[in-house]
């Protein structure tokens, strides 16, 4: 008997080293070039007309953007609502809307709205993505479980995804560009509309998307992050550092914070999963950050299939800075009024915790829009199964470079009647491409940095 268990479990850890096979045959990586597009969405539109084909994206800067560094402005300002959606007539869409949609609608009847525009499909990456993609989609596999990538590097890597946790690693490492820095203004919002507001400086550099990296160079970080707390007071100077690795069985997330009080910087294991984010106020967990970020392997993860939904798109009117956050950030919701949402078709994603292991939130439903493998919106369960949160995250087109980016997300807390906006710079610089050093992520630097 003991044999046999020391043979299981031999077996069992050779599995977890061993990859778990994602790749497709060259003849279905041959539909990125026919029916589907580059980064694995449907070329096609619907049978109705309502969501339109893919014809490349948005990769020309409309006549009122005036270079890098300045506001990305609406290239499609002539736009009117074609209809609004609201408790009265959502009946008519409920197969197009989340749980979480509809619980918004029915909480605030007479100011939760959701104005529907034309669908533009202005999503567009670099040709290099699209070029990386290809490889990918032969060549990336899934180790550890899950939780390690093998063979991928640049582009989308699982763009025909056949398991549930391949979507969630292709919103991971989508495209953002290869470095920037953003500010990051997040409104803890109470009952009664007051908000306490912290304002985040963050440094990023993307080492898997950058030109000729391969996986052996990586040193297994995917992403570097470094995150400055600028205000109130009372927060800053908190330095939180982040290496995301590619591998997490092998080596999980490297992760360290500096305390102004203490003066000293320490490794902070728990800056993941559901520990509260900074400056959040138990709004959001750590894992919440990009809508969802970091290790996969509390959940078991399943595809549930695709769908029309109505999801935040092309939101240049919210990100303008003609609109301060007082503007924004409203009692129960943000200003509905300066949203714009659009028909696409998205992937529907669930996870469901572990009975092995715990975590906060007992069910999330993920929704990810086709054509960026970003993570539009998700219904949040609790342990009862009774919906407790629903998040959101609103993107433009950074048409000049090109790649989609967030400009607003937010988490509602349902059940308390919160809700947290963050990732708004409407007045703060916009968000730019900056090149780093690795250097310049390294914990010596932090102190360094901290110490100026």
């Amino acid at each position: 008997m003991f044999k046999q268990t020391a043979l299981a479990a031999a077996t069992a850890l050779l599995c977890l080293a061993l990859p778990v096979s994602a790749k497709v045959s060259a003849d279905e990586a041959a539909k990125l070039k026919t029916t589907l597009t580059p980064i694995g969405a449907e070329r096609a539109g619907n049978a109705e007309g309502t969501i339109p084909a893919w014809e490349g994206g948005l990769t020309q800067a409309p006549p009122c953007y005036k270079g890098e560094g300045t506001r990305y402005c609406d290239p499609f300002t002539a736009d009117q609502p074609e209809y609004t959606i609201t408790k009265a007539n959502m009946a008519q869409y409920a197969d197009k809307l989340s749980e979480g949609q509809k619980a918004m609608l029915e909480k605030f009847p007479d100011s939760y709205k959701m104005p529907v525009y034309k669908t533009r499909r202005s999503a567009a990456y670099p040709q290099s993505v699209y070029d990386a993609t290809a490889k990918n989609a032969v060549n990336a596999e899934l180790g550890g479980g899950g939780e390690a990538m093998v063979n991928a590097i640049h582009g989308i890597p699982f763009p025909i995804p056949k398991s549930g946790v391949e979507p969630v690693w292709n919103h991971k490492v989508r495209y953002r560009g290869q470095s920037g820095q953003r500010w990051n203004s997040q409104a803890a919002v109470t009952t009664s509309g007051n908000y306490n507001l912290v304002k985040l400086r963050e440094d990023i550099s993307f080492p898997y998307a950058q030109d000729g990296m391969t996986p052996d160079k990586l040193n297994n970080v995917i992403i570097y992050f470094l995150q400055v707390v600028t205000e109130p007071p009372r927060l800053a100077g908190t330095i939180t550092l982040v290496h995301e690795t590619m591998d997490q069985v092998k080596e999980p997330r490297r992760a360290w914070q500096y305390n102004p009080g203490q003066r000293r910087i320490r490794r902070a294991p728990n800056v993941a999963y559901d520990n509260p984010g900074v400056g959040a106020d138990g709004l959001r967990t750590n894992d919440q950050t990009d809508t969802f970020n970091g290790a996969t392997d509390r959940y078991t993860w399943k595809i549930v299939g695709k769908q029309e939904a109505f999801i935040p798109y092309n939101a240049y009117k919210i990100h303008s800075d003609q609109y301060k956050i007082k503007d924004i950030v409203q009692r129960g919701h943000i200003n509905q009024d300066l949203t714009r949402y659009e028909l696409h078709r998205v992937w529907v994603v669930e996870g469901e915790v572990k009975p092995t292991t715990t975590h906060m939130y007992a069910k999330r439903r993920f929704y990810l829009d086709e054509d960026t493998w970003q993570i539009a919106l998700v219904d949040i369960y609790d342990r009862r199964g009774a919906l407790w949160r629903w998040q959101e995250t609103h993107t433009i087109q950074a048409y000049d470079h090109p790649f989609n980016t967030p400009i607003l997300e937010t988490v509602y807390d349902l059940q308390n009647n919160r809700y947290l906006a963050q990732a708004m710079n409407n007045e703060d610089p916009e968000n730019k491409e900056m090149p780093f050093a690795p250097s310049y992520f390294d914990p010596s630097n932090v102190q360094k940095q901290a110490t100026k």
